[in-house]
C-alpha cells in the first residue's frame, strides 16, 4: 500500500514538473497595431491627467 502511494505521488510530481507549456500564438499585424495604439492611448491619458491635476495658475 505504501509503495503504491509513493508511486502515485512521484507520478503526480513528475506530471506537474513536465506538464506541457501553453504557448501563445504569434500576434498578427492587426493585433500588434492595436496593442501599440492602446499603450500609446493609455500613456497620453496618464500625461493629460497629470497635467490637469497640477494647480491652476502655475506655469512650469
Amino acid at each position: 500500500m505504501l509503495r503504491d502511494q509513493s508511486s502515485d505521488r512521484a507520478r503526480r510530481e513528475a506530471d506537474k514538473a513536465f506538464k506541457p507549456v501553453r504557448t501563445q500564438k504569434p500576434m498578427t499585424d492587426y493585433a500588434k497595431d492595436q496593442h501599440s495604439f492602446n499603450q500609446n492611448r493609455e500613456r497620453l491619458k496618464a500625461e493629460r491627467l497629470a497635467r490637469e491635476a497640477k494647480p491652476k495658475g502655475r506655469s512650469e
